[in-house]
């Protein structure tokens, strides 16, 4: 099985501490997560970072990203230009600050849109190659949990943002691959895309859920398979 571990990671750019400055200790417990889901992908060969974005693209491992938009210039990834989407960026960098940061590395970005049958035969293709793949699978839950949520209150975010947690510690594949497209456009669940990416990789890998909380009223997981 070519896919030996995965990780799976929210994407804020509060994770990096130059961004959020003065509220860093605020998310500790979420980057100490992260960081620990992402070292053991050190015992794959190399890493691909899979995340949403506007469009369909991939990226070699010198791709640049940039953290200048967010307040923090002086964090970059890579060489030349920042053309790393947001969720590959803070994957990046997640690696950058982990035990697997010298590992090969590419990047994925798939649309935010995808048709989920698409993203689960992406999966599949990804487990069917040769190499010892692992797997930083990049998204945020419903940013729609709390009246003082980026977006207004939804009565269906919490529940949405349950099946996701329940479904990554029970590493079920089968209820990932099932998540409704429109419904998780409708809570700007930007994760779905790719996890159901992962839900055609996980195979036999087993999951562990690291973190699974609400802070700013934003459904954030951490999870890992191995």
């Amino acid at each position: 099985m070519p896919v030996v571990a995965a990780a799976v990671c929210p994407h804020p750019p509060l994770l990096v501490p130059e961004v959020a400055s003065g509220a860093a200790a605020e998310l500790d417990e979420l980057r100490a997560a992260c960081l620990a889901a992402v070292d053991l992908l050190a015992t794959a060969d190399q890493v691909l970072v899979i995340g949403s974005a506007a469009g369909d693209a991939s990226y070699g491992s010198t791709a640049g990203g940039s953290f200048g938009p967010y307040g923090a210039p002086s964090v970059r990834l890579g060489i030349g230009e920042p053309v790393l989407p947001l969720s590959l960026a803070i994957g990046g960098w997640l690696l950058e600050q982990s035990k697997a940061v010298h590992m090969p590395r590419s990047y994925r970005a798939v649309p935010v849109d995808a048709a989920p049958a698409d993203c689960v035969q992406l999966g599949k293709e990804i487990a069917q190659g040769n190499d010892r793949i692992g797997l930083l699978v990049m998204g945020d839950g419903a940013p729609r949990r709390s009246e003082h949520s980026p977006v207004h209150l939804h009565p269906l975010a919490e529940a949405f943002d349950s099946t996701v947690a329940n479904a990554f510690a029970a590493a079920d594949a089968d209820v990932l691959a099932a998540l409704d497209p429109e419904l998780a456009a409708e809570l700007q669940a930007a994760g779905r895309a790719p996890w159901q990416v992962l839900a055609g990789a996980l195979g036999r890998l087993q999951g562990e859920l690291l973190y699974d909380a609400a802070p700013y009223g934003v459904g954030y997981f951490v999870a890992s398979f191995s």
